[in-house]
Parts: structure tokens; C-alpha cells; sequence
């Protein structure tokens, strides 16, 4: 099976510039690609995943990847799936967030400096700032707005949906400059695609389009299935908020949490999409039912958490994972709580306290609603009473486990 066949297969091809000229590139390990990442935060989150897994299967067939972080790109914002305006930001924060991209990103390619003596395959990183930040406004759009058609680019769909509540002209230029990017990279890079998720698309032809009215040259491009779950929903979002790569936002022991409570009809697709399991073996696990698919979620969760944080973690996770399901002991690796001696009133707290300081719930009104429906317990005995007390000496040590329903679980404890 070829490069291209089992991207295929995995379910993550999606719309193609030209079929038969991007599967001879990637089959024959010269694809020059890029993929951008907006630095809006200090840590990639799982809503990349499919992106660096990408990246990663490329490299290892061959193929040159270039991350591209759009540090210039950045302080205006992609309207692509947004409703609103992006908040701007400073360059101190886009280059913080830059140098923290990178340090994640080397878990899933290998990155050179591109000198002449590294190897054709290493990756390399660059920042759009470079080129964008310094940009003569006058001259950029003499060179580069010329080609663009303002009737063509306002039928693109990230403008659509930002048409209905206002599109500002500050993100009309996204397009362009994204385009501008491309061409860039096709020049001093000898970059031949961009790849990108599907909500890209319209942006991604721009860039395609402008090689080839100012150099004459073919580039191409090729988007990847958004990881949606069965109900059409961005996947790697919690009510806590986003799912992090980096272990102070997200533990290991939540991120394996997360992969290891998807959806029955998703477990399927995400091992597809994003482990490097043989497709073999994942095809004799498509008929597994019961706990049988139990089996292939903590499959699929060990096999991500080892990829984003090393096997040391991901034994620990499963180890934690399995241990509180059987009713058992070793809590020291879940993420934990550590109560003060000013959370105690009187020298008690009740369960909403716990609950409210654990994060386990956002508000007591929550907790309390958690309580009476019977979905909190401590130490495996189910609470059913609101005003159950706890004192400080009940959370030395170890401290206890609190449990809110079957997905969220903490260690509490006395500092």
C-alpha cells in the first residue's frame, strides 16, 4: 500500500488540487510541504493532532515538512470558523508562543536547520513574521493585491460566516496574506504544498493561485478531514475547556481520559486518523462490540498519550485509569487537588466545597445538583447527602479519591 492509499484509508484525505500529481510527490518522498499554526496560545492542543500526526507520516515516507507559525498572521486573526473577532495580540506573546510550539512539536518530526548537510526529510520551522511583519503596505498591495478578485474571495466560506455579523477589513486581508505566505515558502523553500484542514480550503487555493499568476508555476494543495465526533462536533473539547498538549494544561492522566471516554462509534475513526497502528490490526477491532470496544479505547488512549507524552506517562495514566476503575489503589499518579487550611471552615468543608475546589463541578449549585443525582463519591462510597462534612485529618497523606460520575476524578489532599 502506497503513501497516498493509506491516507486514504484512514479517512483523512479531503479535497485536492490535483490527485495524480500530490499522490506522485508524497509516494515518491518529494512533497515539500507546509502546514501553518496560528501561535493564539502557549501550547498546541488536540484540535492540531491531526495536522502533526500528518506531518509525521509524511516525514517518515520521505517528505520535507515545514511548520509554519504565523507570527505575523497572528496579529490580525483567521475569521475561518469564527463568528467573532479574534482578540488581538502582542508580539511578545505570538513569540512566546512560538518557542513553546516548537519544543511540542519535536515529539511528532524531526526538525534540522537547514543547512545543506542536513538530510532532504528533517523539518524545518518558520515564522511568517520574518516576511509579513516588515511589509511596506503600498508595495504588497501593488505586487499582491492586483491578483486577487474581491467578488471571488468574498464567496469563500470564512467569509460567509463572517459576512452576517461583520467582517472587518483588518481580517479581509487574512486571505491574501496566507496566500503570500505560500508564494514565500515556494521561493525560499522550494515548497511545493500546503496542507491544511478542510476549513481552509478557500485560503489554501489563493495561495496556489498566486504562484502561479506571479511565478508560472504549479503548487498544490490538499486539505484533511476535520476530527469530528458522531454528532458533527470539533472533538478535544471538555467542559473544562480545551484538551492541551502540554502536561501543565492537560495531565497525562486527563488527556488519557479524554481518548479513553470518546464515543463508541468514534473509537474506530480516531484510531484510523490518528495512532500509527498497523490498518490491519485496527480493521479487526471494526467488529468488536461490548467490552471488547473498552479494550480498543484503551487502546487508542494509550497509544496517544504515548505519543504525546512518552511511554513513562502513558503506563502511569493506564495504570490509574485501571486501578480506579477496580476500585483500587494507586491514585499518586492522577491528577490531584491540594486543599489549604483557609478551604476550612469551623475545621470542616462539605462535599460542595470539595467538589467547587476540586474543579470537579463550576458553581456549589452544580455540585449539589451532582449530589442529589447521585453521581459524586469519595473513596468509592457513593454521597448522597449535601451536607456531608469532611475534616482535615480525613484528606492527609494521600488524601482521598473524589469521583463525579464515571469520566472525572480527583485526588484531594491536605497541603
Amino acid at each position: 500500500m502506497t503513501v497516498f492509499e493509506e491516507l486514504r484509508e484512514r479517512g483523512l484525505l479531503a479535497q485536492l488540487t490535483d490527485e495524480e500529481e500530490i499522490r506522485e510527490l508524497i509516494d515518491n518522498g518529494r512533497a515539500v510541504f507546509y502546514i501553518g499554526f496560528d501561535p493564539t496560545a502557549d501550547s498546541l492542543h488536540v484540535g492540531h493532532f491531526m495536522a502533526l500526526c500528518l506531518m509525521k507520516r509524511l516525514q517518515m515516507a520521505g517528505n520535507k515538512p515545514i511548520a509554519l507559525i504565523g507570527g505575523g498572521t497572528a496579529m490580525i486573526g483567521d475569521p475561518s470558523g469564527r463568528s467573532d473577532l479574534r482578540a488581538m495580540m502582542t508580539t511578545e506573546m505570538i513569540d512566546h508562543n512560538c518557542e513553546c510550539f516548537k519544543k511540542q512539536m519535536s515529539r511528532f518530526i524531526q526538525f534540522g536547520d537547514g543547512g545543506d548537510k542536513e538530510e532532504h526529510s528533517r523539518a524545518i520551522m518558520v515564522n511568517n513574521a520574518d516576511w509579513l511583519r516588515g511589509l511596506n503596505y503600498i508595495e504588497f498591495i501593488r505586487d499582491i493585491g492586483v491578483h486577487f478578485s474581491v467578488n471571488r474571495m468574498l464567496t469563500a466560506e470564512c467569509y460567509k460566516q463572517r459576512m452576517e455579523k461583520g467582517l472587518s477589513f483588518l481580517e479581509f486581508n487574512y486571505m491574501i496574506m496566507q496566500s503570500y505566505d505560500f508564494l514565500q515558502l515556494y521561493e525560499k523553500y522550494g515548497c511545493n504544498m500546503q496542507f491544511g484542514g478542510d476549513d481552509q480550503w478557500s485560503n489554501m487555493l489563493g495561495g496556489t493561485e498566486l504562484i502561479r499568476r506571479k511565478l508560472g508555476k504549479d503548487a498544490y494543495a490538499m486539505t484533511i478531514t476535520l476530527l469530528l465526533n458522531s454528532e458533527g462536533k470539533k472533538m478535544g473539547k471538555t467542559q473544562k475547556g480545551a484538551v492541551w498538549l502540554d502536561p501543565q494544561k492537560t495531565s497525562p492522566y486527563d488527556f488519557y481520559q479524554y481518548w479513553r471516554n470518546v464515543g463508541d462509534e468514534d473509537v474506530i475513526k480516531c484510531l484510523k486518523m490518528l495512532t500509527f497502528l498497523p490498518l490491519e490490526q485496527i480493521r479487526e477491532m471494526e467488529g468488536w462490540e461490548g467490552n471488547q470496544l473498552n479494550q480498543a479505547k484503551e487502546i487508542l488512549a494509550y497509544e496517544l498519550t504515548q505519543l504525546v507524552h512518552g511511554t513513562e506517562e502513558a503506563d502511569k495514566a493506564q495504570e490509574s485509569a485501571r486501578a480506579l476503575f477496580a476500585g483500587g489503589g494507586n491514585a499518586a499518579d492522577m491528577p490531584a487537588c491540594e486543599l489549604q487550611e483557609t478551604d476550612f471552615q469551623d475545621g470542616k468543608i462539605d462535599i460542595l466545597g470539595v467538589l467547587v475546589k476540586a474543579g470537579l463541578t463550576a458553581s456549589r449549585s452544580e455540585a449539589r445538583r451532582a449530589v442529589e443525582q447521585g453521581g459524586v463519591a469519595v473513596d468509592n462510597e457513593k454521597v448522597t447527602d449535601v451536607k456531608t462534612f469532611y475534616e482535615p485529618e480525613q484528606f492527609a497523606g494521600e488524601g482521598v479519591v473524589v469521583k463525579r460520575g464515571k469520566k472525572s476524578f480527583k485526588r484531594v489532599f491536605l497541603g
